[in-house]
């Protein structure tokens, strides 16, 4: 029987990362519920992002979470540029091309990292990387309880972002019938990077807040942008709530299948509840059936 300070820490701790998955998986909900695609650089941008807090933090000294400001808004800059003058011009508004584009963009940034910094792993250290905190009867890393914060409070401000903006009202008036949003007048193609800008924003956030507690490499993004999509496919395809509660779900799960089944196969869980979901409700948790 296992201390129930061994299984409050295992809850905390995969409710934690849970959240710092779910800000990863709504940038991807977002990006398909407008443009109706799954974004397959998702993992490598969010690979880049990782690279450039590292060095921020490296060469620059900056604290990680000092570092929100500058990168949050660089990486929604890029992502504007890549969709605008990359990914629409070179898909030529076809969806299936767009796929190829992503990934084709996700293979370039893989194999420029390569070559640039090959394929060690890098970490940063900070003076409170071994902080503490009492949790009930567990004690949790700071840093890991710090990242589900920021994360919580992206996801409250992407929120807000969606529902009560002008901007938030175009996006789903986009999402939801484009053709129909063009003729009162919305730039379609604007909204359209706009809402990659958003997803690769958060790309930014989630970066600041994993590296506390995470590594870098070349191949980091393989891992998230798989457990990423699960959590939108678990949720439910543009589902905002679904992805959000499906990351602390998958979480959960990860972190539970990890202390009863040990590292190695700690995901294991995560994949059945996938194979689960397009078995027994391919629209998800909180999708609507066509």
């Amino acid at each position: 029987m296992l201390e129930p300070s061994i299984l409050t820490a295992s809850l905390v701790h995969g409710l934690a990362n849970g959240a710092v998955y779910a800000l990863v998986a709504l940038g991807l909900s977002l990006v398909y519920g407008v443009l109706h695609i799954i974004n397959f650089a998702h993992g490598a941008l969010l690979m880049a992002a990782l690279y450039a807090v590292y060095f921020l933090v490296d060469r620059a000294g900056l604290d990680p979470y000092a570092a929100i400001p500058i990168l949050v808004p660089a990486a929604g800059a890029a992502g504007y540029v890549l969709h605008r003058w990359v990914v629409a011009k070179a898909s030529r508004g076809r969806e299936e091309a767009v796929l190829l584009v992503t990934l084709g963009i996700a293979l370039v940034l893989e194999n420029l990292a390569l070559a640039l910094f090959r394929s060690d792993t890098r970490t940063i250290e900070t003076g409170w990387a071994f902080a503490m905190v009492a949790v009930g009867p567990a004690l949790l890393p700071a840093a890991k309880l710090a990242a589900a914060a920021g994360a919580l409070v992206a996801v409250a401000l992407l929120w807000a972002l969606v529902r009560a903006t002008d901007l938030g009202r175009a996006i789903r008036a986009v999402a939801k019938d484009r053709e129909a949003a063009r003729l009162v007048g919305i730039d379609v193609e604007h909204v359209f990077a706009l809402a990659f800008a958003i997803g690769t924003a958060t790309l930014g956030a989630a970066a600041c807040l994993l590296l506390p507690t995470y590594y870098v490499s070349p191949q980091v993004g393989h891992g998230f942008v798989l457990i990423a999509f699960t959590i939108v496919v678990l949720g439910g395809m543009g589902s905002f709530w679904g992805a959000f509660w499906g990351g602390l779900l998958i979480g959960v799960v990860e972190s539970l299948g990890g202390l009863f089944l040990g590292e190695s196969l700690g995901q294991i869980g995560i994949f059945a509840i996938f194979i689960a979901t397009l078995l027994l409700r391919p629209t998800g948790l909180f999708g609507r059936a066509v």
